[in-house]
């Protein structure tokens, strides 16, 4: 049997399809050699929108998944694909069953109930614009106002990591660390903020610096790649991390929502009194 390299996969949603396109991530990162070719269908609730849905998959059928409240939608996407002999999950069916199984009470179904305006979504958002304003060196007067601090030099994910912090409801601010430039002061005074320290290997960061090279027209290139230049500036992070007790993360191998899901652990630890581990091997 030849597989195929590639393949069509409906992601059909009420919403906006957010968790559909994450589930179908996780899922075929799994298959390296096959790639997906994606049909988003968000804010599928009518039946004339559904339609459109059913000759899209029709045109070109694969795989369908879904997530649709409405149960006369769901039912008939669900024979659709059956005529056409195309496999077809609704992919939190399985999980809710387990809820009602535990919790022994039916769901309450609600379209795009994650998306609700309550506390957590406000505090989201709250995170985000304060990410956004205090990126790259624009620490807050007060860094308590902060929930994470990240330090690292140049192209360490500090930008990146912070805005996915954010989206996860953490007021993030970080500083590139220079070893010619001292620290602030404000660093060193009482605050609640977590101060973390993200590390890459020379490699990396090497490569990373040359392919941004292009946009570094205010920059000295040769000393912003240079090998030994950059082990120098990941050994005066270390020492820094040392000297304050400051936990390290290394990025080299870690995408940026393993890092920062890295990073909470690191920063639930702390609230739990325990002390985080700051060998950037074990962390």
């Amino acid at each position: 049997m030849t597989l195929p390299s590639l393949f069509h996969m409906h992601l059909v949603s009420d919403a906006t399809g957010e968790t559909l396109a994450a589930i179908a991530k996780a899922a075929i990162v799994q298959y390296q050699n096959i790639r997906a070719i994606e049909h988003v269908h968000p804010l599928v609730r009518t039946q004339r929108q559904l339609k459109r849905v059913l000759a899209d998959i029709e045109a070109e059928p694969g795989i369908v998944l879904y997530t649709v409240v409405n149960n006369a939608l769901a039912v008939e996407l669900e024979q659709h694909c059956q005529r056409l002999k195309i496999p077809c999950l609704a992919v939190l069916r399985p999980i809710m069953q387990v809820f009602e199984s535990y919790l022994g009470a039916p769901q309450t179904p609600t379209v795009a109930g994650q998306h609700v305006l309550d506390a957590d979504y406000f505090r989201r958002i709250d995170a985000m614009n304060f990410t956004m304003a205090h990126d790259d060196g624009r620490l807050p007067d007060n860094l308590s106002d902060a929930d994470i601090i990240l330090l690292g030099i140049s192209r360490t994910s500090k930008t990146p990591t912070s805005l996915y912090l954010a989206q996860r409801g953490y007021k993030t601010t970080n500083l590139p660390l220079v070893p010619q430039v001292s620290l602030p002061e404000q660093l060193f005074r009482q605050h609640s903020a977590f101060v973390v320290c993200l590390i890459a290997n020379v490699d990396r960061i090497a490569d990373v610096r040359r392919n941004r090279a292009i946009l570094m027209a205010d920059r000295d290139l040769e000393t912003y790649v240079d090998r030994d230049t950059i082990s120098a500036e990941i050994a005066y992070t270390r020492k820094i991390a040392a000297q304050y007790g400051w936990p390290i993360i290394d990025v080299t191998r870690r995408s940026i929502e393993e890092s920062a899901t890295m990073i909470l652990k690191l920063l639930n630890d702390r609230k739990a009194g325990s002390k985080p581990d700051t060998d950037p091997v074990n962390v």
